[in-house]
């Protein structure tokens, strides 16, 4: 589209615009258009800043950097704090300490889904600041590294000439899990460089299991990318950042005093000298080595980087090294990511699934086995703190399929393994493997124990569905005959208990307990059809054709049972109720059939009027929704412009929520309020719009599965 400004003027001017021929002034009317319709910069209710594992995960919930102090996802103090120094005088760029010091203007911040890019504008300075961490999900080896680099820009921005110094320090609240457990810190030369350590006097390794912790053991690190213009000290952080203010450079020598009183600081300052219109770029970095990250069963394991013998030095050296290279592809990565979400969903889509990239993945901890086996645990974030939650790793299972199956396959596996240990004796699929970090066994519900208030029906067929997924992207089933007895045994538990579900809990069980269940049912015929998919694919011919059938005959049952004329019910015995058949979804991704077109048309009907300000709630008996599952509902429209109108709402909510948390997957539709959970790896289930498109998924996946 062109302005009118590249358009000739002809001598006579009629049917004109403010002066503008016609064609001139349409071709001006749908440049207005266009800018209007694009929607104004999504406001994050968190903004991830260095987000790596459910211990090493640090936000901005707040509209300006410098407008609160940065916090660890459960919304305690992880304290960052910066500063620049403009010819002799400092502004405040990060954190909520000395009030009195004058902020620079924030005029940017963009979410992207390795950077995290913030701008700010003031004393003639453009001043870049940007959290990178290279989260590529096809390099296993980058993706593990716990190391965030925080890159510095700057340049004049009035033509004349400035002296600029930054200032950047960490707090010990990022090594205790409370404010008064003891600290020490220390620094060491690595091939000529400073570097910067602190850790908890105690080291309670692996020690402590729960939801509303933060770690307490391993070792806090703080490198500069080289040695030209830094400075560096241990220090209270008043006496570190007024030697700044006062010369543009940290004390010279550590004040562990100071540090005693007020809890000592990491804290370096670069000199960036004369900064004219020419950019200037430096960067530090900041890691953490948990040492041992997950208890398995007894045993420690190392974090998956570590799976060589690979040291703190290795891991600061190794960054360095290749920190140019991985920022190339880093920015290729995410502008390709960008352009393919907006292909797929539109803009709102892309910006809101953006923001759940690095937090599915902060959710995480990749750990090797002694074998060297990948095993990947999420943890189940501000629900109950469980380890390898099967219903947690189920809504998240788009992002694993779609960016890198052997993570997924890496989830499945400590699970499966321990379903065919003689001490899971039920017969059907585990719900956990215990409090994070320490996978010793199953403690939701009955346990190991009884089958009171276990997840029967629902995690047997998250399991058969998420295993024939991955057969479905890998080619083969390789991996699920290797666990065939115990999926014959859940797929056996489905067939008897699965068409209609008795009183029992689904994965969305803070709604209570509920029979007849029709959206659950849903999930059993289809993983019922998945192992018929994977008995094929094994050569279990017979098998493949019983449980096809079987699945084609209840789908058509489930018809009858469900049906309430416009949409079908919650539950089969209750009319005049209706609810998110999101499960259903899995009957279009993995090519199964087995429930008629028709029957996702004439819901997406009727979801489109059962929408509230902020989406289509879980189902008629509450207004909250969980928003991995209206990604799930909306991909099942058969149009752009139905799942555009299904993913706007819940856009708003992301921009409009006073619930200021890391996403938040439980909110109420009418007010944006966060119901419960924020910070879970489940938001990695707003990528299943891009399985959809079989060569989007297959694009994606053939880089992990190659690997």
């Amino acid at each position: 589209m062109g302005s009118p400004a590249h358009v000739p003027t002809p001598p006579v001017r009629r049917n004109t615009l403010h002066g503008m021929n016609l064609k001139s002034g349409v071709l001006f009317l749908c440049w207005v258009i266009g800018a209007l319709c694009q929607p104004a910069p999504l406001r994050p209710p968190a903004v991830p800043l260095v987000a790596h594992d459910p211990y090493f995960s640090i936000w901005s919930m707040a509209d300006r950097l410098n407008g609160d102090g940065t916090r660890h996802w459960t919304g305690k103090p992880n304290s960052l704090t910066a500063f620049a120094r403009i010819d002799g005088k400092t502004y405040r760029i990060m954190g909520r300490e000395r009030q009195q010091t004058p902020i620079l203007d924030q005029t940017r911040v963009d979410v992207l889904p390795t950077r995290t890019i913030y701008e700010f504008l003031g004393a003639g300075v453009k001043l870049g600041l940007t959290f990178f961490t290279p989260a590529l999900p096809d390099d296993l080896d980058a993706l593990s590294r716990p190391l965030t680099y925080i890159e510095w820009t700057a340049a004049s921005a009035d033509g004349a000439d400035h002296d600029v110094a930054i200032y950047f320090d960490a707090a010990s609240d990022l090594v205790v899990n409370t404010p008064d457990q003891p600290v020490l810190a220390s620094r060491y030369q690595l091939d000529g460089q400073p570097v910067l350590r602190m850790g908890s006097r105690e080291q309670p390794i692996l020690a402590k299991r729960g939801d509303d912790l933060r770690i307490d053991w391993g070792y806090l690190y703080l490198a500069s990318d080289k040695p030209d213009g830094v400075s560096e000290a241990v220090s209270g952080r008043a006496q570190a950042s007024a030697s700044f203010d006062n010369t543009g450079r940290v004390p010279s020598s550590d004040d562990l005093a100071d540090a005693r009183r007020a809890g000592p600081v990491l804290a370096m300052a670069v000199t960036l000298g004369k900064v004219s219109a020419r950019t200037v770029s430096r960067y530090l970095m900041l890691a953490y080595d948990d040492l041992y990250s997950i208890e398995y069963f007894e045993r420690r394991e190392r974090p998956w980087w570590r799976r060589h013998g690979a040291e703190a030095s290795d891991l600061i050296r190794d960054a360095r090294r290749d920190h140019d290279s991985l920022l190339e592809r880093s920015q290729r990565f995410d502008d390709e990511l960008m352009a393919d979400l907006r292909h797929a969903g539109g803009e709102k889509y892309a910006r809101l699934a953006v923001l759940a990239y690095r937090q599915t993945l902060a959710a995480h901890k990749l750990v090797a086995d002694l074998d060297g086996t990948a095993m990947f645990f999420p943890k189940e974030n501000f629900s109950n703190g469980c380890i390898s939650t099967v219903d947690v790793i189920y809504p998240s299972a788009p992002f694993t399929l779609l960016f890198n199956p052997q993570l997924l396959k890496a989830q499945l596996q400590p699970v499966l393994d321990y379903a065919r240990l003689d001490r899971w004796r039920w017969p059907f699929a585990p719900h956990d493997l215990g409090t994070y970090p320490q996978a010793n066994g199953q403690v939701y519900g009955g346990g190991e124990r009884t089958e009171e208030n276990q997840m029967p029906v629902e995690e047997s067929g998250n399991m058969l569905i998420m295993l024939a997924a991955l057969a479905h992207v890998e080619g083969n089933a390789a991996f699920a005959q290797r666990y065939w007895p115990q999926l014959t045994k859940w797929a056996e538990y489905l067939k008897e208990k699965g068409l209609d579900p008795e009183n029992q809990l689904s994965t969305d069980d803070f709604a209570g307990h509920l029979a007849h269940n029709a959206n659950l049912s849903i999930k059993a015929i289809l993983a019922l059809g998945a192992y018929g998919m994977l008995a094929e694919m094994t050569g279990h011919k017979q098998e493949a054709a019983q449980y096809r059938q079987t699945a084609q005959e209840f789908a058509r049952k489930w018809e009858g049972l469900a049906a309430e004329g416009d949409h079908y019910r919650l539950a089969f015995d209750k009319p005049g109720t209706w609810s998110q058949k999101y499960n259903l979804v899995w009957d279009k991704l993995l090519g199964l059939n087995l429930f008629p077109p028709e029957i996702a048309r004439k819901e997406i009907a009727f979801y489109l009027k059962a929408q509230n300000q902020y989406g289509l709630p879980l189902d008629n008996r509450k207004d909250y929704t969980k928003l991995d599952w209206v990604l799930w509902t909306a991909t099942l429209a058969d149009n752009a412009a139905d799942f555009e109108k299904l993913v706007a709402p819940a856009y708003q909510f992301a921009n409009d929520s006073p619930s200021r948390v890391p996403l938040t997957d439980w909110y109420d539709t009418k007010t944006a309020k966060q119901q419960g959970f924020q910070a879970r790896s489940v938001v990695g289930g707003l990528f299943v719009k891009m399985l959809a498109d079989p060569a989007m998924w297959k694009k994606y996946a053939d880089r992990g599965v190659s690997k």
